[in-house]
């Protein structure tokens, strides 16, 4: 996994558990010249929202053991890696699309429906959609961590 192995590599190369964000920014874009500082950032926030690292207290720790990875000679991460992240809100309203035979856009304008309509607009669209798939008895609860998450970054 391309993304497991880029949020690897600072740790393994710099034989640490724990690194600061400017340390493990400075390690891809700077020492290594993989990425821009920019995507070295978005790399840190797509890899804690994928579970690979959390933050504990300024301090960027991996949820894994960086040691177990292998890191190919010559590697450097493709752009692939920030294409990786999944709207689990899309897929939630994907399947109740084709639970119900309807079109992606009919749901959305439900999920509008009951954020704007019923809850005056203090709804988020993640919880709209949650709402829905209950409705209709369409099963989310495997992407209820995902959708709690995704509430902190970027919605629907």
């Amino acid at each position: 996994m391309s993304l497991q192995t880029a949020v690897a590599a600072p740790f393994r190369h710099m034989h640490r558990e724990r690194l600061r964000r400017p340390e493990f920014i400075y390690f891809l874009a700077i020492d290594r010249r993989w990425m821009s500082r920019d995507q070295a950032g978005a790399l840190i926030s797509i890899a804690i929202r994928a579970g690979l690292l959390k933050d504990d207290g300024g301090a960027l720790v991996p949820t894994f053991n960086p040691a177990e990875v292998e890191i190919p000679l010559g590697f450097r991460p493709s752009d692939d890696i920030f294409l990786q992240e999944e709207n689990y809100c899309e897929t939630l309203m994907v399947r109740i699309a084709e639970a119900r035979g309807m079109s992606e856009q009919e749901v959305a304008k439900e999920i509008t429906a009951i954020t704007s309509g019923d809850f005056d607009g203090l709804l988020l669209p993640e919880a709209g959609v949650v709402i829905l798939a209950r409705k209709y008895g369409v099963p989310f609860e495997d992407l209820v961590p995902q959708l709690r998450e995704s509430l902190r970054g970027v919605g629907c």
